[in-house]
């Protein structure tokens, strides 16, 4: 299974929950912002929406959403989302799994393992949308205000807005929030909150953000919306930085009914949520309870589905797609089995080798081992042709990069030419060697090994070494036994080019540990891009991420060629210059080799009980399962009479 790690909203950082073969949530995603909601259980991708109000002496927008592009979907006072059910019924439990284990419901800090989905507590000033590229509107608050240039930003807190216990949500709670995620939250908060000048609460209910001068202020009021809002009363005789099972206090739908340490956790619907009745939640957080059940290995996990421990199973593993569907319960008609379109990009899924590492330093030695893993024997031997080759990391979207580099891609790559690969000029945006579908392919070994021989790495007793008489090892980071069928081949092909190669299995709480400090030649993961990327891309490409533990930066990017493209994202005026300077990024990313690219699928393999509904049509960038799906309750009592639950 895959380490996920989603590139969502403009704190991008997403919760952790399950690891997949292929897209899903997961352990080493990023940290989660409440901007999300629950929709974000597939990926929603988020950012930001606008409308103009003119004061006489300044341009002020004082607006119900803000975008990054001004493009702002709903007018104040929209009903409800397109693509809800208002009607929906409320009520059920949803029920799904989640992989390793669990010691904390505190996910926003360093110290121990959160539990899957335990940033539901919290809420932000700003939510997100599925069925917008890059749009929030207010949750906690209830406006935003700020200058055409975005250098500050004000938001006007709703009066209503209460904790669970009852105590209002204030000004105040937003700038503890600030200063606690700075001072001991994850060390990425840091990175992310860099062009923050200060915050200050200017009354009970209205609280500013003021940004340096001289940086890109395009989505920093996005940033400061997406911020999760903690009670600071709650925090004044506790540590935010230890790690805990204590229920915390929030202030959204859902609160803690049961945990069982390190298996089960559950979050109940509260029944005097205060934002019950707004426009952005009708039709949406429909269960009364969501229930998670933790499991140490995929196919254990599968049995449990079939026994109907859990209830909802978005399918991952292609060997049991293809093979192990045809259970008691479907040949019954009691589970549902389901392809839905995925509209999101899909972003990139490989393997990621760590360049803080000496021997992988070399660009050379990262495209040969490359070269080694077989996509076109794995696809037909392993995934019963299921996948296609992923090459680019804005994947099955508008903003991958494609053949030569055209003008207004020249424009931004020539200034940064001293600090890219030649290759970025002079040849077509790179993509994997296609090989025959034999597990090994001789044209690949011959290509991989004159790179080697070109990096100082020549065959001596058939094992690869430097002058130094150093040998050329490498060990692959893995926590998933359903991974190995897919590792050990490569491993293997490795070998025989003269590498000493070897898998290192591990739990998830190793391979959590060993990650956050970037302890390993090479992993797996999956990050899923935005269709507005912009701050979140500083998380897993800058060189200030590159030093900072548990970032996204896995494979180390300290470049600064790479800083100024991402300086260029940010800064973009328009979609044409964002889309220009994306694709941009991903070529010279590409070329750079900082990881070896798996495959992808753009659409959701879908197996559940049939008493779960969803809306006919879909949004485009998130499933949403556990927020506007709802249960159907006569559905499910035909099923009990059955026998099925």
């Amino acid at each position: 299974m895959v380490k996920v790690r989603k590139s969502q909203v403009k704190l991008q950082l997403a919760g952790k929950a399950m690891r997949r073969e292929f897209p899903g949530l997961g352990k080493r995603a990023k940290i989660p912002n409440p901007a999300i909601r629950l929709g974000s259980i597939a990926g929603v991708v988020l950012a930001l929406a606008a409308t103009a109000v003119a004061t006489a002496e300044e341009a002020v927008i004082k607006s119900h959403g803000i975008s990054t592009f001004g493009e702002l979907k709903y007018e104040e006072g929209f009903p409800h989302l397109d693509y809800v059910n208002p009607d929906a019924p409320v009520g059920g439990t949803f029920s799904t799994w989640g992989f390793g284990t669990f010691d904390s419901l505190s996910p926003y800090i360093l110290k121990g393992q959160s539990a899957p989905l335990s940033s539901v507590f919290f809420e932000s000033l700003m939510t997100g949308t599925a069925d917008e590229p890059d749009s929030l509107y207010g949750l906690l608050a209830e406006s935003i205000e700020y200058p055409e240039n975005r250098q500050w930003a004000i938001f006007n807190l709703r009066p209503e807005a209460k904790f669970s216990d009852g105590t209002p949500v204030t000004a105040e709670d937003v700038v503890f929030s600030f200063n606690v995620l700075i001072e001991k939250g994850r060390p990425i908060y840091k990175t992310t909150f860099s062009d923050f000048e200060k915050i200050e609460a200017l009354g009970p209910l209205k609280v500013k953000f003021t940004f340096k001068e001289g940086v890109n202020t395009r989505e920093l009021p996005q940033a400061a919306a997406g911020l999760p809002v903690f009670s600071k009363a709650y925090y004044a005789d506790r540590d935010f930085a230890e790690s805990t099972l204590d229920p915390p206090l929030g202030s959204s739908r859902y609160v803690l009914d049961r945990v069982i340490p390190g298996k089960t956790v559950v979050y109940k619907r509260r029944d005097d949520y205060w934002g019950k009745d707004l426009n952005i939640n009708i039709g949406r957080e429909n269960f009364e309870y969501i229930r998670i059940e933790m499991f140490a290995d995929y196919t254990s996990a599968f049995e449990a589905f079939k026994g109907g421990v859990y209830h909802f199973r978005e399918e991952f593993f292609s060997k049991l797609w293809a093979t192990s569907y045809d259970f008691p319960a479907i040949e019954k008609g009691w589970v549902v089995r389901a392809t839905l379109p995925d509209g999101r990009p899909s972003g990139t899924q490989g393997f990621w080798l760590n360049t803080r590492r000496e021997k992988l330093k070399d660009p050379r030695v990262r495209e040969a081992l490359g070269l080694m893993f077989n996509f076109e024997w794995s696809n037909k031997t392993l995934f019963y042709g299921l996948y296609d080759r992923t090459d680019s990391f804005w994947e099955n979207s508008h903003l991958q990069a494609e053949g030569m580099p055209p003008e207004d891609e020249l424009a931004i790559l020539e200034p940064l030419r001293d600090h890219l690969p030649e290759s970025v000029f002079t040849e077509p945006a790179w993509t994997p060697h296609v090989s025959r579908p034999d597990q090994l392919d001789r044209s690949a070994v011959r290509k991989a090994g004159k790179l080697l021989d070109e990096a100082g790495w020549t065959l001596q007793d058939g094992i690869r070494k430097n002058s130094a008489g150093e040998v050329l090892s490498i060990t692959v980071l893995n926590d998933s036994p359903s991974f190995e069928r897919i590792i050990n081949p490569w491993i293997e092909n490795l070998k025989k080019l003269g590498v000493d190669a070897d898998h290192r299995m591990v739990d998830a709480a190793q391979a959590t540990e060993l990650t956050k400090v970037f302890d390993f030649d090479v992993t797996v993961a999956r990050f899923v891009m935005s269709l507005t990327p912009g701050l979140e891309l500083r998380s897993i490409f800058s060189s200030e991420s590159a030093v900072t533990d548990d970032s996204s930066n896995l494979s180390g990017v300290a470049n600064p060629a790479i800083d100024a493209l991402l300086d260029d994202i940010e800064g973009a005026e328009d979609r044409e210059s964002l889309k220009s300077a994306v694709r941009a990024l991903d070529r010279s990313l590409r070329a750079m080799h900082i990881g070896i690219p798996q495959w992808y699928k753009g659409s959701h393999n879908l197996a559940y009980f049939d008493y779960y509904e969803h809306p006919e049509t879909l949004p485009p960038y998130a499933l949403g399962e556990a927020d506007f799906w709802w249960y159907n309750a006569e559905k499910a009592e035909k099923l009990k009479a059955d026998g099925a639950l």
